[in-house]
């Protein structure tokens, strides 16, 4: 395996603990006003995510510093051509962060319904605009032979694209719901329960729509087909632990379902990056769009030493927040 084709396989696990790991916070995020029937419970809800939410968000910025650095082919033409769609996503979770900070800074009950909704919108537009963007690298943009994107923002809008955000939000939700079985107690907990079990039905028909897709677009291997069987036994296995009050396997077993989808997205995408809908021969390639080897040496030392590092920070905070939250008087991190 050569560096390039390793850095690939780097990027697509920064991309796919990203989804895991703020999927939940999306789905938190989404819920907590449905779920949550008074302002104590609203609290709650999202006091569950309090300690992570930001943490979570730092996968992002390191899955596209590491195209950055590792692909900056790849990253001039993806990004060039989903700058608008780059803006509103930006501005979702700058909102979302916000909201999480300011929520509870106000005392009426206006101020609090307003950064409510600023949580709720940010929540689902985030992960839709990054599903839409993974997707699209599958099914194709219009790229030049100059590795140039030549549509127009609509030209983001493509099909498989779209089904991917729509699929990866209804896993967010899934996810959400689940997390909130686990970390949350009484009727809050039981009212997420019983959402799971609709949210996993729409998921697993989502799931399975886009497996065929898939198959239809890519011609995927046997490491695709794989993980998309992961994905759609991940999803019957959280709706089966959730009927089970078994509400640590139904988010294990969710989280599972979302890792197996977007990893599949980036087995079928190589060995390339970013699929031309104008011509095969203008799609970008691992080898064809990475760095040099100097720069791909230092980046794996960098990797090597720090990667662990994160891991263990954020697996202690993990272990320190474990408990369900039940007082809503004593928030959890800097929620409110």
């Amino acid at each position: 395996m050569s560096l390039a084709d390793l850095w690939f396989v780097v990027v697509a696990v920064f991309w796919t603990g990203f989804f895991v790991l703020e999927g939940f916070d999306f789905g938190v995020g989404a819920l907590h006003s449905v779920l949550g029937r008074s302002e104590a419970e609203r609290r709650v809800a999202i006091n569950t995510i309090g300690p992570f939410w930001d943490g979570n968000e730092v996968w992002l910025v390191v899955g596209g510093a590491a195209i950055f650095a590792a692909f900056p082919a790849w990253y001039a033409t993806w990004f060039s051509a989903a700058y608008l769609a780059v803006v509103l996503l930006l501005v979702a979770l700058i909102v979302r962060g916000l909201s999480f900070e300011w929520r509870g800074k106000g005392r009426g009950d206006q101020w609090r319904w307003s950064w409510s909704l600023c949580l709720t919108v940010g929540s689902v537009l985030a992960p839709t605009v990054l599903g839409i963007a993974l997707g699209d690298l599958l099914a194709g943009l219009p790229v030049d032979q100059d590795q140039e994107f030549t549509g127009s923002f609509w030209d983001l809008f493509t099909g498989f694209g779209v089904w991917t955000g729509l699929t990866l939000l209804l896993l967010c939700l899934l996810h959400g719901a689940t997390f909130l079985a686990l970390r949350t107690v009484g009727d809050l907990a039981q009212r997420a329960r019983r959402l799971a079990e609709v949210l996993g039905a729409a998921a697993l028909a989502a799931v399975a729509v886009f497996a065929a897709w898939m198959v239809a677009t890519a011609d995927p291997g046997v490491a695709s087909y794989l993980l998309l069987a992961l994905a759609l036994l991940g999803v019957a296995a959280a709706v089966l632990g959730i009927r089970q009050d078994a509400d640590g396997r139904a988010f294990t077993a969710s989280a599972v379902a979302m890792a197996a989808t977007v990893g599949s997205l980036f087995v079928s995408l190589y060995p390339q990056v970013l699929v031309s809908s104008t011509s095969a021969a203008n799609s970008l390639t691992v080898a064809g769009s990475a760095s040099g080897d100097y720069a791909l040496k230092v980046m794996t030392v960098v990797a090597v030493v720090f990667l662990p590092l994160v891991l263990l920070y954020q697996g202690y905070t993990y272990k320190v927040f474990r408990h369900r939250i039940q007082d809503p008087t004593r928030p959890a991190g800097s929620a409110g």
